[in-house]
Formats: structure tokens, sequence, C-alpha cells
């Protein structure tokens, strides 16, 4: 679902007037290919803490944000090994960066507006979205609606303000994309992906 959410919202930046020239032909395809590796590093997060069916204590949170690292650091190694191929680099910096916030108040390292890569802040709205309208363990699916709102209510703090508007002018694929999907969205719960806002 993710997936789908960031290459529409990679469509909408890249027709952008400001944004020519600036991204190549296919970049929203490869958002589309890259983005399903932005948890990777979760498979070093320990089953405790991953699966805990319950809200997470702050140590706990410590722990589970180090996803991020682990994840960026498993792309870069193979990046090394294969540096002329883009799709890792992607990879990577998603990994490494989608849950920086606008702000400069997310992890790993604090990074803010212009300094976190195009693609993390792209797939940082798309992974909280997808969050929000999914059922999990600890916690039931939100609304379309509640979920737009509280993005909205991120824009320029948590969000990217270029993010934002493309995902509330593509509102209507998104939705359709939900909806396609949205029985595996609430169905599919074994993983347990947290929303580590």
């Amino acid at each position: 679902r993710m997936r789908e959410y960031s290459r529409i919202l990679a469509n909408n930046i890249a027709a952008r007037p400001e944004m020519q020239g600036k991204l190549s032909q296919d970049y929203a395809n490869m958002i589309y290919l890259t983005s399903p590796l932005h948890d990777i590093g979760k498979v070093g997060i320990p089953d405790c803490v991953l699966l805990k069916p319950a809200r997470l204590d702050d140590s706990e949170f410590t722990v589970m944000k180090t996803h991020t690292i682990l994840g960026g650091e498993t792309l870069a190694a193979a990046e090394a090994q294969f540096p002329e191929v883009e799709y890792l680099h992607m990879a990577k910096n998603i990994a490494m960066y989608h849950h920086e916030r606008y702000d400069g108040k997310g992890y790993p390292e604090g990074r803010s507006g212009l300094d976190i890569p195009l693609c993390a802040r792209i797939v940082g709205v798309a992974d909280v979205y997808d969050a929000l309208v999914s059922k999990r363990v600890y916690k039931n699916a939100y609304s379309h609606d509640i979920a737009k709102s509280m993005i909205i209510e991120g824009k320029g703090t948590q969000f990217d303000p270029m993010v934002v508007e493309a995902f509330l002018a593509c509102e209507a694929d998104i939705l359709s994309v939900w909806e396609r999907l949205q029985d595996n969205c609430n169905n599919n719960i074994s993983f347990n992906k947290r929303m580590c806002a």
C-alpha cells in the first residue's frame, strides 16, 4: 500500500514546474521499487519490542528507533559493493531518514527541511498515512478523514509542506488505493508495524 502512496506523491511532485529538471524521469518508479525497504532494519529489533501488543515505554522506543540506523547501514553496505546502483542509494536514504521530521525533531540524526532526502520526506508521509489507516494489535484503524487531518496538522512540523500539498492534490487517488487494498490493510497485522512518529 505505502509503495502505491509513495509513487502517487512522487508523480505529483515530479510534475510540478519548480521540480522540472531536478528529478529523473523514473524517480516515481524508483520510489515505488525502493519504499518497501523502509523498515528493513526492523529485522534487527528484538521480538519483545517489535511484537509488543501495547504502547512502547521510553527504553523500548529508543530500541525501536534504531531500526532506521540498522536499515540505513545494511543498505549502505550493499551500496558500497555496488556504488553504481541508484536503487540502493535511494533505498538507503529512505530506510535511514523516513522518520526525520521537517522541523528537525525526528530521528536518527535530527535532520530538518531540505536536508532530509526528498524520497524520505515522501515515504515519511506515505508511511504515516498507511500506519494511521491500518489496524494494528495495539490500535484500531483510523478513518481516512482522521488520518488526513493528522497529516494536515503535521504540515511544516512533522511533514514537508510540499509533500502534504501533493497528498491533498492526490487525495482521490490515495483513497482509491486504500479502498482497493483495505482488506489487506486491516487483516494483515502479523508484522505489527509501528508508527513511530
